[in-house]
């Protein structure tokens, strides 16, 4: 089995790959340059490819994979940004169009949790999509941009979104990177919001596991939420990243307002990848 991925150099995909290489199969990084780390080039094959401007041949330079895990997506995280889908959603779907009309018979692409919008408590897959930021809005597009082209050219899409995630090399902004790295400098007390808002979190090797095993089932899965099920307060979570680490700083609770793109409350229904992916 051959498998190709997007976006293998950023913090998602280096955690997909790893778990790829656990399963034994031919994969091919789609990277714009030399991105990966000297140990994952070792033992990937690598195609140098800017997907917003696809070659015709694209499917074939990429040696026709099965299995496309798509993962890329640029401008994050500004979630405002109207880059979204005044630039990213076209490209994308040109792209994806692009391989499926080529042969590509199984597709999986990671959605968002933005993508429910507003809307509060326990999100499951059969809620209706009512996105409220450029980000959210442009994936859910994409997803039904395919849903259409399924249409006409039957394929296998798994549409994964999402939630919250945490673990090494993630981006500078994140709220574990930075809780991490106020306790490297030896910071006093670590500035952040009053932390009553509840959330989903993963760690990130979980995400990329569920990955992996629902891309090769090679199924016409269609939206799955990849979430704990659990909802846990930020305030609650930092707190455990400091006991799990050992690390002692203070926390400065309420020094930055909560998001205004997001409720207070939701979490993800864990109860259809529970049925599907069973815990190792």
């Amino acid at each position: 089995m051959k498998i190709a991925m997007t976006g293998a150099s950023g913090f998602i995909g280096q955690h997909v790959l790893t778990e790829l290489l656990e399963h034994g199969v031919e994969i091919v990084a789609v990277t714009r340059g030399d991105t990966l780390t000297a140990e994952l080039s070792r033992v990937v094959q690598t195609v140098e490819m800017d997907i917003s401007q696809p070659v015709p041949n694209c499917f074939e330079k990429i040696g026709c994979p099965e299995i496309l895990i798509h993962l890329a997506w640029d401008r994050l995280p500004n979630y405002k940004s109207l880059h979204h889908f005044e630039a990213e959603l076209p490209r994308q779907y040109h792209f994806l169009k692009t391989m499926i009309e080529s042969g590509l018979s199984s597709l999986l692409v990671t959605g968002t949790c933005f993508e429910y919008g507003m809307q509060s408590g326990p999100l499951s897959e059969e809620m209706l999509a009512k996105p409220n930021n450029p980000y959210g809005y442009a994936k859910n597009a994409l997803r039904q941009q395919l849903e259409f082209l399924k249409l006409v050219n039957p394929f296998n899409l798994t549409w994964t979104r999402l939630f919250y995630m945490y673990g090494q090399g993630q981006s500078s902004t994140s709220l574990f990177t930075k809780l991490r790295e106020a306790v490297v400098r030896g910071d006093k007390v670590f500035n952040m919001s009053g932390g009553e808002q509840l959330r989903d979190y993963l760690p990130v090797g979980e995400i990329a596991r569920q990955i992996v095993r629902l891309a090769m089932m090679e199924c016409d899965i269609g939206v799955i939420n990849i979430c704990s099920g659990e909802p846990v307060s930020v305030h609650k979570l930092v707190e455990r990243w400091l006991h799990e680490n050992n690390w002692k700083i203070g926390l400065n609770l309420g020094y930055y307002p909560y998001p205004d793109y997001e409720p207070m409350e939701f979490w993800g229904d864990s109860s259809r990848i529970d049925s599907m992916i069973m815990p190792e």
